[in-house]
């Protein structure tokens, strides 16, 4: 029986670039969220996300495809994002896919213990750096939606909520090439840090 690994963090902790080298250092299968949000710079089209109207959404939920389906009032409108039940065969495959504890949730509801959350832990400070870079190097930096997301993290990502999801695990991404390997090391052996 496989397993969907569920990458769980705030904004700027890491999860883009975890996800990409497990998926390299693995045979895990990747899920590609839906998104009716803008693309960014060096984002590429149903490998990043699959980028989609409004409308394409509305017409998967119509067909009752949609797993979960999330909103997000932005500085720039409304974005939504979803988990689409195309061609997921858990019962051969394990998979890897990034959401947030709204989203980790939903899909531990639909899948049962087939769900396991990588959660990733980064100082609010370094995360806050890293945001700001990535920012300057876009084409039109967004700096009102980055500080909507930090304040949405502090509360979405409180270890309140973290503990009613049955989240007591965590990966620190001080490391990088640290913090991939123990969470290779987990999906294979189950090693990891409480909260």
């Amino acid at each position: 029986m496989g397993k969907l690994y569920i990458i769980i963090g705030p904004s700027n902790s890491g999860k883009d670039t975890i996800y990409k080298e497990i998926l390299n250092r693995t045979n895990i299968k990747p899920i590609t969220l839906y998104t009716t949000r803008p693309i960014r710079d060096n984002e590429i089209n149903h490998v990043t996300y699959n980028f989609v109207t409004k409308k394409e959404l509305d017409e998967l939920d119509f067909e009752g495809k949609i797993i979960e389906l999330r909103k997000y009032d932005t500085v720039s409108g409304p974005w939504y994002y979803a988990t689409v039940d195309n061609d997921i065969d858990l019962d051969n495959y394990d998979y890897l896919t990034i959401n947030t504890l709204e989203g980790y949730k939903k899909l531990k509801n639909y899948y049962k213990e087939k769900v396991e959350p990588i959660y990733i832990k980064v100082d609010y400070n370094e995360r806050l750096n890293r945001a700001i870079r990535r920012e300057k190097q876009q084409q039109n930096p967004n700096y009102k939606e980055l500080k909507r997301r930090f304040i949405a993290d502090s509360y979405d990502f409180a270890k309140e909520k973290l503990l009613d999801a049955g989240i007591t695990n965590y990966y620190e991404n001080n490391n990088l090439e640290e913090c991939i390997e123990l969470i290779i090391n987990k999906i294979n052996e189950k090693t990891y840090k409480s909260l």
